[in-house]
């Protein structure tokens, strides 16, 4: 396994991120076989291990952390908070209050000591973002945090913290997590090259698309994977499907599974650092691993900006951040009474 260097951290971390969504109740709730799935993959070199307090309602970390004793040392161990761990409705969030408590339930649940890359899971538009800078500077400084970072965050987010951070004097973000795959490359207009331009590591979510990538789901056909069966529209959306479709001919040419495409798609850019990979069986692992030599050749790029031009998304991500300015419909029409010109 290779290495690359998180943004400007100096931390080396494998091209490859572990991701650990589908360890617990949503996904594999059998704890001895997760921890065989984190094992074979730091066995294989990858050292990124990304969860979240949010996943399986912390049962995903408590499955890292139980996975990696006697080996936490030489893994970067990354995690998140902002979404809802209770009833009420100061558990969730990025004020002081929550983060200050929740990253001692992480610890906890995580057997550690220290998160290296503690992450905001989403923007909360209800906070100062100086007031979530301060405290997340606080954890740096306490030593219970190394490095910060935001995850599905617009452009702007991001380089308002990042000045933020400037003129307090804060600890910045030094990474972002955006979506990022073949039918998903709206992020190459900004989010990436303003990741770039501010030193900031990336490590990108959801590379095979939600599994669409994987070629079980087809157009015309029931797919039969575990996915198949979650509320996502974008599994039905026929431009995606298409796409796909397009797409399957381009690996076999390349004499690839259309996985192992699209695995090779997401770290070929500059500015992605990890791509997340989410098995949920050891199969899934193997054949991710399988692919992780994987080089494309510019032919087979050309092919692929061919079918979906860079920085465009195909249909919509149903996880995407949606802004307020979109989901809120009074952000976007003005009162009746003042729609007319005259």
């Amino acid at each position: 396994m290779k290495y690359r260097t998180l943004g400007r951290t100096g931390i080396q971390v494998s091209p490859y991120a572990l991701g650990a969504m589908m360890f617990g109740a949503v996904g594999n709730p059998d704890h001895d076989d997760a921890t065989r799935i984190i094992h074979k993959a730091l066995d294989a070199g990858i050292n990124f291990v990304d969860t979240a307090d949010v996943y399986s309602h912390g049962e995903s970390e408590e499955i890292v952390g139980k996975a990696l004793k006697g080996r936490r040392d030489s893994v970067v161990l990354a995690t998140k908070v902002n979404g809802a761990m209770g009833d009420d409705p100061n558990q969730r969030g990025t004020s002081r209050r929550w983060i200050i408590a929740e990253v001692e339930n992480s610890l906890r649940r995580l057997q550690t000591d220290h998160i290296d890359l503690y992450q905001l899971h989403r923007l909360d538009p209800t906070v100062d973002i100086e007031e979530t800078l301060s405290a997340l500077t606080d954890l740096v400084r306490s030593g219970k945090v190394r490095a910060i970072g935001s995850s599905t965050f617009p452009a702007s987010a991001i380089v308002e913290a990042q000045w933020a951070a400037e003129r307090r004097g804060y600890e910045r973000f030094r990474t972002e997590q955006p979506p990022y795959s073949i039918l998903d490359r709206g992020v190459e207009r900004e989010i990436l090259p303003v990741a770039q331009r501010y030193g900031m590591g990336t490590l990108v979510w959801s590379p095979l698309a939600q599994g669409m990538l994987t070629g079980k789901f087809r157009k015309g056909q029931q797919a039969t994977t575990h996915r198949a069966g979650l509320p996502f529209k974008h599994y039905k959306d026929e431009n995606r499907l298409d796409a796909v479709e397009q797409l399957l001919p381009v690996a076999e040419q390349a004499g690839l599974s259309l996985t192992h495409l699209a695995m090779a798609f997401a770290i070929a850019h500059p500015g992605v650092t990890s791509a997340i990979i989410g098995p949920r069986t050891m199969a899934q692992l193997d054949d991710l691993l399988a692919g992780a030599d994987t080089i494309l050749d510019d032919k087979t790029l050309d092919a692929i900006d061919a079918i979906v031009p860079p920085g465009t998304d195909v249909g919509a991500l149903d996880m995407a951040f949606k802004p307020e300015a979109i989901t809120d419909t009074t952000l976007r029409r003005r009162p009746t009474d003042a729609r007319a010109a005259a």
